[in-house]
C-alpha cells in the first residue's frame, strides 16, 4: 500500500457524480477510481499505439467510411 497524504481538491458536481458512478462497491476510495483511470491511459501496448497512429493517418488521408456506408455494405 502507498503512503497516504491528505489533500482537498475542488471538482464540479458533475465530475463528482461521474466518480461516484464508477465505484464498484460503496467503500471504494476515490484514489482507487482515479488510479484505475490513470492506469487505463498508461497501459496502451506498442501495437495499440501503432494502430492508433495508422488510424489517424487514414483519417487525415480521407480513408474513412460513414456509418451509413458501412451499414449498407453489411446488408
Amino acid at each position: 500500500m502507498h503512503s497516504m497524504a491528505i489533500t482537498t481538491i475542488q471538482i464540479s458536481k458533475d465530475l463528482l457524480g461521474e466518480l461516484k458512478s464508477r465505484k464498484m462497491y460503496n467503500k471504494e476510495s476515490y484514489e482507487d477510481i482515479i488510479r484505475d483511470l490513470l492506469e487505463d491511459t498508461l497501459e496502451l501496448s506498442k501495437e495499440t499505439l501503432a494502430n492508433i497512429k495508422k488510424s489517424e493517418e487514414d483519417i487525415q488521408a480521407g480513408r474513412v467510411k460513414t456509418l451509413a456506408e458501412v451499414e449498407a455494405r453489411l446488408r
